[in-house]
Order: C-alpha cells, then sequence, then structure tokens
C-alpha cells in the first residue's frame, strides 16, 4: 500500500501519488486535505482504495478524493471518478449504498427570536410528521403502479400529486430527475422495500435539523439563495432508504460475473463492475437512476412534513410561518455529464461517492436566480456542530469534474463511536448548548456524535483554500431530530 512519502504535495491543499506507482493504475491519485487531514488518510483503507479506483477501465485525469475522505465500501466515501462514457465500466461501489443520499435545505422568513418560544413544541411535532428510524414507514403509502410512476418521474411524481411546488422541483439538482430509470430492472425485494418507506427521515447519519445563519460569508451568492444573518432554516438529510440498499445490494452481487465475462481486472472485488455500454452495466444504471428519483422524492415528501408542522404550530403566532426551497444536492450518484478533457467536450459518467456537485457559474441546469452566482452546495456537520452554504466554482469544473466535499467525514466507525462515547452524556452536552434533540435512542446518538467526525469547518477550510467551492453562510443548530 503507498505510504506517505510515496505522495508528492503539488498544492497546499493537493496531494498526489503517481500514475506509475502500480502497473495497474490508469491515473494518478490525488487526494485533496492539508497536512493534518492527510495525515488521517492512512488511518484506514482510503489511500488503497482510492488506488484501486485508479485502476478501472476507462478513467481519466484522476482518482480523487475531497477532504471529508474516509473508508468505503469499494470507492472511499468522498471519492470522484470521471469514466468515458463510451470506454469505460460503471460500478456500484462508486456510488454507494444508500443510492442519492442528500441534502435539502429550506429556508424561511423568520428570525431566530421569532420561534425560540416554540422550538420544544416545534422539534416535537416534527417528529410526528417526518417518520425516522431504521425500517420506519413514511408519510405517503403507495401501490406497486404508484411506485413504477415515482421512480420514473421523480419529482414530477410528486408534483403531479400535489407534494411538491414547481419551484421545489426547479431548485433540486437535475429538477429532482434523472433520466434512464428502468423499473424492469428492480428485483421484487426492491419493490417490496421501497413501497412503505416514501417520505421517512431513516437512520444513521440522517437527519432534520432547525438552524440559524450565524454568518455570512458571500454577500451576494446568499442573496441569490435568499439568505441572510440570524434567518431561521431546516436541513434535511436523507436518501432511497431501504429501496437503494436493496438495488446497490442486487447489483454489487449480479454484476460479479460480468468482471469475467468482460475480462475486467480489478484489485477489489468491492469495485465490482460492468462496462456502461453493456447489457449488465444498463441494467445497474437503470436500477440506479430508480433509487435516485426514489430519494428526491422521499427527501420531497418529507418537505411537505416540514412545512406541515411549521403551519401547525407557528400559524397565528409569528407573521410567516412559509418555507422556500433554496436547494437539494445529491451525494451518493453515477451521472453522465459533459466536460472539457484534453481541450475537447467529453461525455463522462462522473461517480461521486459521499461528493457534491458544485458547478460554476453558467450552467444553464440552475435556477435563473442562481446562474450568475453558480450551484449551491450543502455540507451538512457532524449532529450539534455547525454546517456550511457553500457555491460552485469555475475552477471546481476544472479541477475536480464540478465535484466537492459532502460533510466533514467519519474519524470513527459506528462501533468505536458507541464504545467511546455514552449517548445519555451527549444529550445532556447539546442539551446544555441550547439544542433540542429528538432521537430514537442514546446508542444511535453515540454513533454520530460530533467526535466521530472531522472538523467541518476544516474541511470547508480546504475546498474553500482550493477554489472548489466557495464559502456563503455558516448554519447553527437549534434542534436536530435523529432516528
Amino acid at each position: 500500500m503507498a505510504q506517505k512519502k510515496d505522495f508528492k504535495r503539488v498544492d497546499r491543499y493537493i496531494w498526489e501519488l503517481p500514475q506509475d506507482f502500480r502497473d495497474d493504475m490508469r491515473v494518478p491519485v490525488r487526494l485533496f486535505g492539508d497536512a493534518e487531514l492527510f495525515d488521517m488518510a492512512f488511518r484506514d483503507r482510503t489511500v488503497e482504495q482510492l488506488t484501486n479506483t485508479a485502476t478501472l477501465p476507462g478513467i481519466v485525469k484522476y482518482a480523487m478524493a475531497m477532504p471529508d475522505f474516509h473508508q468505503g465500501y469499494g470507492f472511499p466515501i468522498g471519492g470522484v471518478a470521471a469514466i468515458d462514457a463510451q470506454t469505460g465500466v460503471i460500478s456500484p461501489g462508486g456510488v454507494g449504498y444508500d443510492i442519492n443520499c442528500g441534502v435539502r435545505l429550506l429556508a424561511s422568513h423568520l428570525e431566530r427570536g421569532e420561534i425560540e418560544p416554540e422550538v420544544e413544541n416545534l422539534t416535537a411535532t416534527l417528529y410526528q410528521t417526518c417518520p425516522s428510524g431504521v425500517g420506519g414507514k413514511g408519510r405517503e403509502r403507495v401501490s406497486d403502479r404508484e411506485l413504477e410512476e415515482l421512480v420514473m418521474d421523480g419529482a414530477k411524481w410528486a408534483l403531479k400529486r400535489g407534494l411538491a411546488r414547481r419551484e421545489d422541483v426547479a431548485c433540486t439538482e437535475e429538477q429532482g430527475h434523472l433520466a434512464g430509470a428502468d423499473p424492469s430492472q428492480l428485483s421484487k425485494r426492491a419493490w417490496e422495500r421501497g413501497r412503505d418507506q416514501v417520505g421517512s427521515l431513516g437512520a444513521g447519519n440522517h437527519f432534520l435539523e432547525i438552524d440559524v445563519v450565524s454568518e455570512v460569508y458571500d454577500a451576494k451568492a446568499a442573496e441569490a439563495f435568499g439568505l441572510w444573518q440570524g434567518q431561521v432554516v431546516v436541513q434535511i438529510h436523507c436518501g432511497s432508504r431501504g429501496f437503494g440498499h436493496q438495488v446497490c445490494d442486487d447489483y454489487v452481487k449480479s454484476l460479479q460475473p460480468a468482471v469475467k465475462k468482460y475480462n475486467i481486472q480489478i484489485p477489489d472485488r468491492e469495485l465490482v463492475c460492468a462496462p456502461i455500454n453493456s447489457p449488465e452495466g444498463q441494467a445497474y444504471y437503470g436500477a440506479m437512476a430508480c433509487a435516485v428519483n426514489y430519494a428526491f422524492v422521499n427527501r420531497q415528501v418529507l418537505v411537505m412534513g416540514v412545512r406541515e408542522a411549521f403551519e401547525r404550530v407557528l400559524a397565528g403566532k409569528v407573521r410567516d410561518f412559509d418555507l422556500f426551497q433554496v436547494y437539494d444536492v445529491a451525494h451518493n450518484i453515477a451521472k453522465f455529464e459533459e466536460h472539457d478533457l484534453d481541450g475537447r467536450r467529453t461525455r463522462l459518467c462522473v461517480h461521486r461517492k459521499g461528493a457534491t456537485r458544485a458547478f460554476g457559474p453558467g450552467y444553464a441546469g440552475l435556477p435563473a436566480a442562481y446562474r450568475d452566482v453558480g450551484q449551491p452546495v450543502l455540507v451538512p456537520g457532524s449532529m450539534g456542530t455547525a454546517s456550511y452554504v457553500l457555491v460552485g466554482t469555475r475552477k471546481a469544473m476544472d479541477l475536480t469534474f464540478g465535484s466537492t466535499c459532502h460533510g466533514a467525514g467519519r474519524t470513527m466507525s459506528r462501533t468505536q463511536a458507541r464504545k467511546s462515547v455514552w449517548g445519555a452524556d451527549l444529550r445532556q452536552e447539546l442539551e446544555g448548548q441550547g439544542i433540542v434533540i429528538r432521537a430514537g435512542s442514546n446508542k444511535g446518538l453515540a454513533e454520530e456524535a460530533p467526535a466521530a467526525y472531522k472538523d467541518v469547518s476544516q474541511v470547508v477550510e480546504v475546498v474553500h483554500g482550493l477554489g472548489i467551492a466557495r464559502r456563503v453562510a455558516r448554519l447553527e443548530p437549534m434542534a436536530v431530530i435523529k432516528g
């Protein structure tokens, strides 16, 4: 395995492992981070997994890891790989088990002081209107026929049923719909797991937070996004639930024969893959796109639960209880995009696993209000710590195929966190800071303790300093809801 001495520091925040380090590498490896974060990459399998990623057929430029990197399945979390759409492969390990896990930010017209007297009540009501927990049922029950329409149409399905506003859809990555979804590629078990979970938060690192904008760094971008200091906002972090997990599990198994069939040499079976244009590759993409669309709808239905709670608790008590959507971003996804490569526009399948799209100004797919400043990038911190709103940049388009970090990044496994942190003590500590907590168990709280994660401000400092995303605003939690 590569060691620190094998890397060359090519920039303050860029560490590169040359392509000739191993005979099977097709591109160099790049880690993004300061010296302290770089050291952390050698505490688990991050470097090994990223080096293995550099061997995939069709990968171009670099195998990259954002500064929130840590060990994952196949790819490290934080991994980005752009693969030639004509000659390359697609890998479930480059997307992950929670397909289209992502973050949605809603903003209010209220200041902190206006809701402070009602935060306890509001948090309790949100806990009711936004179901959570392992295996938890969702707000919407759907038939098999409705589920088929949902995974094909994504946010458009929610809009037709009065579960979304047009501006919600417009302010969602890909307008809440990834083309190419093919329900015929889904297993019976995926259907079973997806039918009852539409509009549910899940557990683990997923959360719903009431936050306040504590600082604005970029006035122009903040104004475009509708953000201002002292404003109350809400974050929703979740994905495709058991549906997406089942899709990944199915294809990690079913693609194993494709590796032999197409004579693909991979150093780790977790990197199982198939040529993008093969029947097997197309089958996975079709199923993955279904899970992507499911996750967009899942977060959208939760939005309606949040709005319902705000109306229930705040109607008649504040001047305006409505919430508008700032943006929704995915961070476990493989998407076909066109990027400049060696002076020509090239169609690539960009795998982002624990990494967020960060497109810069001028991208036609952004809402008109954001086009001159760039795409909103949402970077949640660990529980009880700050989160950040960033904006995509042109430099990200050149350096990382329009990608940046997605969060803080773990430093401990969940098992390690449970052994190191007592959940009841953590709850008391957070409540002592004035943060209202609602969670299914103290054990679950311990697993997501801030001590189990990197410092999100340090991670954001790297991407800001590198120029692949720019700070816009800092959010501080008032209330946290965990499954």
